[in-house]
């Protein structure tokens, strides 16, 4: 037999024929070469940037959970005696989130955001989806990505801390300003999740007995899902995604309003939330299936 594999084996390759210490054969590569020292920077850059990458990624969880934080605990308004001090809680957690951002500014300094978008985009939408929940609470009415920005504004000293009461001892330090724009993309992806926070605020509502709740928000939602309506599919795809569940959180909110307009009289306060909740489930059943 030669020294060929068999018919149903593998060819050798040609350095195994060679000994380990041997098969690497050649002049030394010289480490101070233009070309090794050039693509030692980029190895460099490459290195920093996915590591400024990862810390952005962190950043953006810090920012969803702490903005779910804040979202749960204004969904407690419905029921609890205090509105005042549940806003001013909230309103506390959210500076807290804003630190955060803070943090992602500072480390989106002088690079190109779309660059790092993707590591943030999360957080950022939940945190508008947030905002925006508490100031409908406090307006009944929709936050504008402008007033959003406005808040995403800090100053800080060289050491990279805010300076919310600047002094006359502030006056010889310098100050730093770091901003941070929320895209169209995420406010709009945050509006349409907010949305479903809107339905499940008209739920807690109902079982409390508040009637004129549900009536305002499904006023706002028809608006909201007419203004998505002119974007349509001409608009990015998880905007025309999202519209879907807006739709289901209208059809449910507006469910609720003609269950308490039909029958709310002769219901008793305590069983509105019961009947809704049947409402709803047979609303999914036939979507799913159709």
């Amino acid at each position: 037999m030669s020294n060929k594999e068999g018919s149903g084996g593998f060819r050798k390759r040609k350095h195994d024929n060679f000994p380990h210490n041997q098969r690497r054969e050649g002049k030394d590569v010289n480490s101070s070469s233009p070309v090794m020292l050039a693509f030692k920077s980029f190895q460099q850059e490459l290195d920093a940037r996915h590591d400024k990458y990862e810390r952005l990624v962190k950043l953006s969880r810090d920012i969803t959970v702490e903005s779910k934080r804040t979202i749960f605990l204004l969904h407690r308004i419905t029921s609890a005696p205090d509105v005042e001090e549940i806003l001013t809680e909230s309103e506390i957690k959210l500076d807290g989130v804003r630190q955060k951002i803070l943090q992602v500014a500072q480390e989106l300094s002088g690079e190109d955001m779309h660059q790092f978008h993707r590591a943030i985009t999360t957080g950022l939408q939940e945190y508008v989806e947030a905002v925006s929940f508490q100031h409908f609470i406090k307006t009944r009415s929709l936050i504008s990505m402008d007033e959003i920005n406005k808040q995403l504004i800090f100053t800080t000293e060289d050491n990279g801390k805010e300076n919310k009461t600047p002094s006359s001892d502030t006056q010889d330090k310098q100050l730093v300003t770091w901003s941070l724009k929320v895209t169209p993309v995420d406010y709009l992806l945050g509006v349409a999740d907010l949305t479903g926070e809107l339905m499940r605020m008209c739920i807690n509502s109902v079982g409390n007995g508040d009637i004129d709740t549900p009536f305002e928000v499904s006023q706002f939602l028809r608006q909201v899902y007419d203004g998505f309506s002119f974007i349509g599919n001409t608009g990015p795809y998880e905007v025309s995604k999202k519209l879907y569940t807006l739709k289901q959180s209208l059809a449910k909110v507006e469910n609720a309003c003609y269950a308490l307009k039909v029958r709310g009289s002769e219901i008793p306060k305590h069983m509105l939330a019961d009947v809704f909740s049947v409402k709803t489930e047979m609303i999914d059943q036939e979507e799913g299936i159709s």
